[in-house]
C-alpha cells in the first residue's frame, strides 16, 4: 500500500519538478515569444452617420515597435466590413488620391507609425451597418512577424472637414 502511495506521489510530482527545472532564460524566451511586438494605442473608427458614403470608413491608430527590427502591418480584418485593406494617400497626376498600400505599413524598429486621416489607414469597406459615435468595431491586425492584435475599436465622430474616401477623388483640405 505504501509503495502504491509513493508511486502515485512520484507520478504527480515528477512533471511539477521537471517544469521547475526550466532555466530563467527559457522562461524569458517563452514570455518574449508570446508578448505582442507592436503596441497599438489611440485606435478609433470614423463614424459614418451623416457621411456622404456610409458604406465605407477608416480606422486610425498609433503603432509602436519597441523591438530591434522593422515590422509591417500586413493586413487587417473585421466582421463589420466585407472588405478591409491597408491604404495610403499619394500624389497621382498632381492630385492627392487614396490607394491600397502595396507591401503593408512599415513600423520601424524603435519607432512609431501613425495611421491618421489624410495618411496611412485601415480602410473598412462594404460595411454591414452604419456606424455611429459610441459603437465599437472589432478589428484584427496582422503583422509580418506572425503576431496579431484583436482590438475593439470605438467609433468617433469625424470632427475635421469630411474627406473623400474614393481612390479617384481629391480630399478636401
Amino acid at each position: 500500500m505504501k509503495k502504491k502511495l509513493l508511486m502515485a506521489c512520484v507520478v504527480v510530482a515528477l512533471p511539477l519538478l521537471v517544469s521547475c527545472g526550466s532555466s530563467e532564460k527559457e522562461r524569458a524566451t517563452q514570455v518574449a515569444a508570446s508578448a505582442p511586438t507592436v503596441l497599438v494605442e489611440d485606435a478609433w473608427v470614423r463614424a459614418t452617420i451623416g457621411a456622404k458614403d456610409t458604406t465605407m470608413t477608416a480606422a486610425f491608430m498609433s503603432l509602436t515597435n519597441p523591438g530591434n527590427a522593422d515590422i509591417k502591418l500586413t493586413s487587417a480584418t473585421s466582421p463589420a466590413a466585407g472588405m478591409v485593406q491597408l491604404h495610403e494617400m499619394a500624389m497621382k497626376d498632381g492630385k492627392m488620391v487614396m490607394q491600397e498600400k502595396a507591401g503593408g505599413i512599415n513600423v520601424p524598429a524603435g519607432s512609431h507609425a501613425h495611421l491618421a486621416p489624410s495618411g496611412d489607414h485601415v480602410m473598412l469597406m462594404q460595411l454591414t451597418k452604419a456606424l455611429k459615435p459610441g459603437d465599437e468595431v472589432p478589428v484584427t491586425l496582422k503583422f509580418s512577424d506572425g503576431t496579431s492584435h484583436d482590438l475593439t475599436v470605438p467609433v468617433k465622430a469625424f470632427t475635421e472637414e469630411e474627406e473623400h474616401y474614393h481612390p479617384s477623388e481629391t480630399p478636401t483640405s
